[in-house]
């Protein structure tokens, strides 16, 4: 029921995915500014996550505090979160009540947050030369 749920929403959006078995799901949609994205379905929950980045070894306190700071001012659905030395960007459904609505929404704010944050949290990675 689940995989039918969700499977249908992602049809719906026109997204491109891949279905990853045990009900887990990558979105790989450049168009949408969704590539990476994973759709896991573990009861009672929905989690939507992606890597933005790995942290980088300098300026770390600096930005912790720009994502505490994004979280709390800029970021419409969900959360920056840190896994090991990655961070993430999460976001969290409940399954009986999400609907397609909820769906989209939760999907197209982590899209706004990538393309809108990614020049900003950039800007602490290493220079290349």
């Amino acid at each position: 029921m689940a995989e039918s749920k969700i499977e249908r929403y992602l049809i719906d959006l026109m997204l491109t995915y891949r279905d990853l078995g045990d009900n887990i799901w990558i979105i790989e949609d450049e168009d949408h500014s969704l590539n990476g994205v994973v759709v896991m379905y573990e009861d009672p929950l929905v989690v939507i996550r992606v890597l933005v980045m790995h942290a980088p070894e300098k300026n770390r306190l600096e930005l912790f505090t720009k994502l505490l700071e994004l979280n709390a001012s800029d970021v419409i659905h969900g959360a920056y979160a840190l896994e090991n030395n990655d961070i993430i960007l999460i976001d969290t459904l409940e399954y009986d009540t999400m609907d397609y609505e909820d769906f989209r929404a939760s999907l197209e704010a982590i899209s706004l947050a990538l393309t809108q944050h990614y020049p900003i949290l950039s800007e602490y990675l290493p220079k290349t030369k």
